[in-house]
Formats: C-alpha cells, structure tokens, sequence
C-alpha cells in the first residue's frame, strides 16, 4: 500500500525509495522514460505515450512524467478504471494529457504504447471480472498501426500472451 511506503518514509532515518505501491510505480517509469530518451532523444516534450488498460499505478506514473517532463500522455480505460484523478488534474496542468475510452484514439500518431496485465498482484480474485471489463483493451496489429510508424511498444512486464494487456500484442519491430 502507498501509505505504508509514505508511514515508513515519514520514520526512516535514510531515504525511502517508491519502487512499487499500488498508487505509483516511478521506477519502472524512469526505466521506461530512459528507453524511450533512447529511441528517440532525450527531448520528452516532443514525444507522445499511449497507455492503454487500467488507470492504475503505472498510468498515474506516466501521468507524474507529463507532470514533470511535458511529454503528452493519452490514456485509455474503461469507466470505473480511471486513474487517480488528483494525479490527472494535476497533469493537465502541465502538459497535453486525455482520458478516452477508446485505444484506437489513445494510440493515434503516438510514439509509445504501453499496457499492463489486467489483474496485477493483489487483484488475482479479480481476474475474471477484469477480463470481462478489459477486453478490447488489448495492444494488436490494429492498435500498433494507429501509432506513428516509428513506435514502439513497452510493458512493465510480467506479460503473458493469452491474459492482460499484452494478450495479442504481435510479434514486430515494437
């Protein structure tokens, strides 16, 4: 839980470093952030980062990115999958970011795509709910031909092709 890393913080006589809680995932976005200042430069600002599936940990990540790097970040989730909507608000007030229901408009002319399971670890009970809720939000030969040519694809892994996010991800240049 994020209040525990935040209890733990506020008591630690060393600095506390967030590497995963249900509210953020940041280091696994500034692995994904340095991937993509590798394909394409170190300008974030120019770049635009489809997330397509919950509104969880990493989309409210990339979210703190938008904050703090301008990148522009389109995300798609189904209703009652957003993402933490204080995150969000404070995003918008610093860089280009949209909430749809569709992954086809998420992904249009993006540099990056990027998903997650549908049920991480905690939600296994969930699992066949969020396969009911989810699908369509998977990343396809449809949705990658929707990104700009030059994209790439990124998941914060562990994918396993038949469930999550990644489910019909093809095999390609992503």
């Amino acid at each position: 839980g994020h209040e525990e890393v935040e209890e733990l913080s506020r008591h630690a006589s060393i600095p506390v470093i967030n590497g995963l809680t249900d509210l953020l995932h940041p280091c696994q976005v500034v692995a994904d952030l340095q991937t993509v200042a590798e394909e394409f430069g170190p300008d974030y600002s120019e770049r635009t980062v489809a997330w397509i599936g919950d509104g969880n940990n990493m989309a409210n990540s990339w979210l703190n990115a938008a904050y703090r790097l301008g990148l522009s970040v389109r995300l798609a989730c189904p209703e009652g999958y957003d993402p933490d909507p204080l995150i969000f608000e404070r995003a918008k007030q610093m860089a280009d970011v949209l909430l749809t229901r569709d992954p086809c408009e998420a992904v249009q002319g993006a540099d990056v795509v990027t998903t997650d399971v549908w049920a991480s670890m905690g939600q296994e009970e969930e699992a066949a709910e969020r396969a009911r809720v989810f699908e369509g939000y998977h990343v396809d030969e449809e949705v990658m031909s929707r990104a700009d040519d030059h994209a790439i694809f990124l998941h914060c892994l562990p994918a396993h092709r038949g469930e999550g996010g990644a489910a019909k991800v093809i095999d390609g240049p992503y």
